[in-house]
């Protein structure tokens, strides 16, 4: 499993706009979540696309991406070449989307796992597949299971629904998900009433609840925290709280050294052994 930073799907553009931020190392070895990848190219939704708000970031932007081919033919080869370990974040407006994508995505080389994109806080605006109850979710994650390779992960991204979470994670992982990404944003509204995702430090509280609730409730299932990860005390609060890994998302819009930051403070250290005792 991937780990202990990630970037969140999305905010890291197509990798060579973080590179130059990411540190020594580049993004050699940095869990790299793509932007969401559906099979016919998007141009997003009408600007403005993003509204600061006290807290963080209210954004529609509508999943823009260039679409299948054009990510395997360009983007992904970068990225491979750049060392990251790619994990491709698929989003459909059909069960046969979904599946499609995770096939053709599973004979790509360099394709280290799969993130499926069930959890944006407006299906309908995106154009997504509508995904309203677990069994919903858990659906999209068979369908992918099935198209994929199983010894490379997939994971799911739900939404940091405090009601249903953990009914949400466990379906989604009885039908075949290596873990499960909490959270993504959460439905708000721009100051002109038109409907987003509010993400950054924000959601936060919300997220981590979750998180929580699903390791405690599913001790057996990786969790991935995301929402306001910003510096060491943000992400060692997923991590206590149970996750396995954090994801880093609106935070890199305001400093894209937040990753290789978080990166050098996690790293684990070697320690040495322990002197034996003499009788």
């Amino acid at each position: 499993m991937p780990g202990p930073v990630m970037v969140a799907a999305g905010c890291g553009g197509t990798g060579r706009e973080l590179e130059p931020y990411a540190g020594p190392e580049g993004l050699d070895g940095l869990d790299f979540v793509t932007r969401s990848i559906t099979l016919d190219p998007r141009s997003g939704g009408p600007g403005p696309r993003i509204a600061e708000v006290p807290g963080g970031l209210v954004n529609a932007v509508g999943l823009p991406n260039p679409g299948l081919e054009h990510f395997l033919a360009t983007e992904l080869p970068w990225l491979v070449r750049a060392g990251a370990r790619v994990v491709v974040s698929v989003a459909g407006s059909t069960l046969g989307e979904y599946a499609d994508l995770a096939r053709r995505l599973s004979r790509a080389p360099g394709v280290a796992g799969l993130e499926v994109n069930v959890g944006a806080p407006d299906e309908d605006g995106a154009g997504l597949l509508a995904v309203r109850e677990p069994f919903h979710a858990a659906g999209v994650v068979a369908a992918v299971r099935r198209e994929f390779p199983t010894d490379r992960p997939v994971l799911v991204k739900l939404r940091p629904d405090v009601s249903r979470v953990v009914e949400g994670a466990r379906s989604c992982h009885e039908a075949g998900a290596s873990a499960v990404v909490v959270g993504n944003a959460v439905p708000a509204a721009f100051p002109d009433g038109r409907s987003g995702g509010l993400s950054g430090p924000a959601v936060a509280p919300v997220a981590l609840r979750c998180v929580a609730e699903v390791h405690r409730a599913l001790p057996g299932v990786p969790v991935i925290g995301c929402g306001g990860v910003r510096d060491l005390p943000s992400a060692t609060a997923y991590l206590d709280a149970g996750a396995a890994a954090v994801q880093v998302g609106t935070a890199l819009l305001h400093d894209p050294t937040t990753v290789a930051r978080l990166r050098a403070a996690l790293r684990p250290t070697a320690h040495p052994p322990a002197a034996e005792e003499t009788p």
